[in-house]
C-alpha cells in the first residue's frame, strides 16, 4: 500500500527558509512524478511544484525562483527547498505521487506557517 510520509513545516518569521521532505513507500511500481500542491485558508489547493522521473522540474509562477525541488531516487524522497518566504506562503503542503496504472496519491499534508 502506498505511503507518503512528509515532514518539514513548521513556524518561519518573513524572508526564512524551511525544507520540506515527503518519502513515497509501498509500492513496488516506479514513480513517474512527484512533488508538491498548498492550500491556504479560505482557498483551493494550488500546486506548487512538480518533478519527473527523468528530473524534469516545473514551477508554478507564485514560487519559481524562491522554491527548489529536488529528489533522492535511492530513497524515494523529494525535497522541497523554500527561500524568502512570506506570508503568502503559509498553507497546508501536499506531496503527492503519480505512478503508472494507479491513482494520484496524497500525503497527509504538513503545516507551513510564515509569521513574525
Amino acid at each position: 500500500q502506498e505511503r507518503l510520509v512528509e515532514s518539514g513545516g513548521g513556524l518561519v518569521q518573513p524572508g526564512g527558509s524551511l525544507r520540506l521532505s515527503c518519502a513515497a513507500s509501498g509500492s513496488s511500481v516506479n514513480i513517474l512524478r512527484m512533488g508538491w500542491y498548498r492550500q491556504a485558508p479560505g482557498k483551493q489547493r494550488e500546486w506548487a511544484a512538480t518533478i519527473t522521473n527523468v528530473g524534469t522540474i516545473a514551477y508554478a509562477e507564485s514560487v519559481k525562483g524562491r522554491f527548489s525541488l529536488s529528489r533522492d531516487n535511492a530513497k524515494n524522497t523529494v525535497y522541497l527547498q523554500m527561500n524568502t518566504l512570506s506570508p503568502e506562503d503559509t498553507a497546508v503542503y501536499y506531496c503527492f505521487v503519480d505512478r503508472p496504472g494507479a491513482p494520484r496519491y496524497w500525503g497527509q499534508g504538513t503545516q507551513v506557517t510564515v509569521s513574525s
